[in-house]
């Protein structure tokens, strides 16, 4: 994986075309700014329930979009990465759709995942309250098969999504497809969405448990026999994400969004800096994605908190999503928990820049903090943008998630790409691609509660990230041989008292 910034984007909601429309894009206007591209699902359909994530053909690109020759084409410009929807398919997949008429004379009965396959000698109180939920309700969906046979199926996310059996030999056979497909058209990264829900276990949470890493380390190995680089998704305790990054290749740094909220928000670097001190290294760092801004991985763990508090105290991490609907102008709240539909109850929907009240300086210190930290950053589309909350959309599909999943045309991201927020955050991606000190070593520092120092240094180059998050203001310092450098960031606050 190159270590320069990546963009994440879904095809159809960047440009308003296909991949060659992207292509066009990252080699014209956005030219040298991106080392990968993360492209949300594509697959047939781009369009079902979830945005793509429950795919009918994990093995064919959405017409709309284009086809492998397009992802091959594109991979020779820059580095691709694709998702493996590695936990669940659509229940109009051909495959399910087969099941749902032969029932138990299917040839792909021991590919989904039945409750009695789990349960056996069926389910207590206990064993169900044991199961880990990211949302509401039971994880399980009654249906009626054609031939009159009742099911309980695995749903972990929504009806439409129907868990596999990994373990299958048809579940195996299904996967492996996926990542030979993947790998003949030249994507290098593939990221391994809803993996940790993928093995169920009688009596545990079936989330992240010994039999999950095994699964996880097996089909890592057959990834990488096949030339990819493996990104494992999980929300979950901060101190689990440093134990799955011993065992992977990336994780996300899932906890940096909220962290870097509240040190802005609450004028400390404290729990920002504690995290950065024992952080993974080999992580994708993000403020935004598709996903809404997660809370879970910075608050303590549900199984036990008292012995395993979070990073930040529980009373601040409920005004920090307090602070989000007010800067947001109450607009998040709308999108959030019960109010829209297909949520996790863990994640506040809202982009960035509006968590951020909009704020271009603060908005800017934010990303340089992103930028400084170890690891791959990666930006999503819509905070590449300095986007804001979409309520049109949110209004016309009630998921909440949408508010922060805009469709953009060309001549929207042509104009955009001309604000000055949007400049100075091109400005700052390109220093991290290209600045020698990125090469080097990391170190951090602070001097007191409010502030933290960021530091990179490869030989004669250094450059230094200087964060007073009480002032909201920073400093950005370089040193090479070709001479020195001196930028300043400053937010609403810092100006208004200046």
């Amino acid at each position: 994986m190159k270590n320069q910034v990546q963009l994440i984007t879904y095809v159809d909601r960047f440009g308003g075309g296909g991949i060659a429309n992207l292509q066009a894009l990252l080699a014209g206007p956005l030219a040298g700014v991106f080392g990968g591209v993360h492209l949300l699902p594509f697959f047939h359909p781009i369009d079902g329930t979830d945005a793509g994530f429950d795919p009918i053909d994990h093995t064919r690109v959405d017409q709309r979009l284009g086809d492998w020759g397009d992802i091959a084409a594109l991979a020779q410009q820059v580095d691709v990465m694709a998702d493996v929807i590695v936990n669940h398919m659509s229940s109009d997949s051909p495959q399910f759709q087969d099941f749902a008429a032969k029932g138990r004379a299917s040839a792909y009965d021991g590919l989904f995942l039945t409750m009695d396959s789990v349960f056996p000698q069926g389910a207590t109180e206990r064993d169900l309250l044991a199961i880990y939920r990211p949302r509401p309700g039971a994880p399980f969906s009654f249906v009626t098969l054609a031939n009159g046979e009742r099911r309980i199926l695995w749903t972990t996310f929504t009806a439409k999504q129907v868990d596999i059996d990994v373990t299958h030999p048809q579940g195996q056979a299904y996967l492996m497809a996926i990542l030979r497909t993947l790998a003949a058209s030249g994507v290098t990264m593939i990221r391994l969405d809803a993996v940790g829900y993928a093995i169920k276990k009688a009596g545990d949470s079936c989330f992240m448990m010994p039999e999950t890493f095994d699964f996880i380390d097996r089909f890592a190995a057959a990834a990488r026999g096949l030339g990819l680089e493996v990104l494992v998704e999980v929300h979950s305790y901060y101190r689990k994400q440093v134990e799955i990054a011993q065992r992977v290749d990336w994780v996300y740094d899932f906890a940096l969004p909220p962290l870097v909220l509240h040190a802005l928000f609450f004028g400390t670097a404290g729990p920002l800096r504690s995290w950065a001190q024992q952080r993974p290294a080999n992580a994708l760092t993000v403020l935004d994605t598709h996903d809404g801004i997660g809370i879970i991985d910075i608050g303590a763990d549900a199984s036990d908190r008292s012995a395993r508090p979070g990073l930040v105290p529980p009373a601040e991490l409920d005004r920090l999503v307090e602070m989000i609907h007010e800067n947001s102008g109450g607009q998040s709240r709308e999108a959030t928990g019960a109010a829209a539909s297909n949520l996790d109850l863990y994640q506040v929907n809202c982009t960035f820049y509006d968590a951020l009240g909009r704020d271009d300086g603060v908005y800017l210190i934010a990303r340089a903090v992103q930028f400084f930290l170890p690891g791959i950053p990666q930006v999503y589309y819509v905070g590449l943008l300095a986007g804001e909350n979409d309520m049109a959309l949110l209004q016309h599909s009630g998921v909440g998630r949408d508010i922060n999943r805009h469709h953009y045309s060309r001549t929207e991201i042509e104009a955009d790409l001309g604000k000055p927020v949007v400049q100075q955050l091109l400005r700052l991606i390109r220093l991290r691609n290209r600045h020698a000190a990125f090469s080097g070593q990391f170190s951090v520092e602070s001097h007191s509660d409010s502030q933290l120092a960021l530091c990179w240094a490869a030989g004669e180059h250094m450059l230094q990230l200087d964060v007073d998050f009480s002032s909201r203001t920073a400093t950005i310092t370089g040193r090479s041989p070709t001479g020195d450098d001196r930028w300043a960031l400053a937010g609403a606050a810092a100006e208004s008292t200046a």
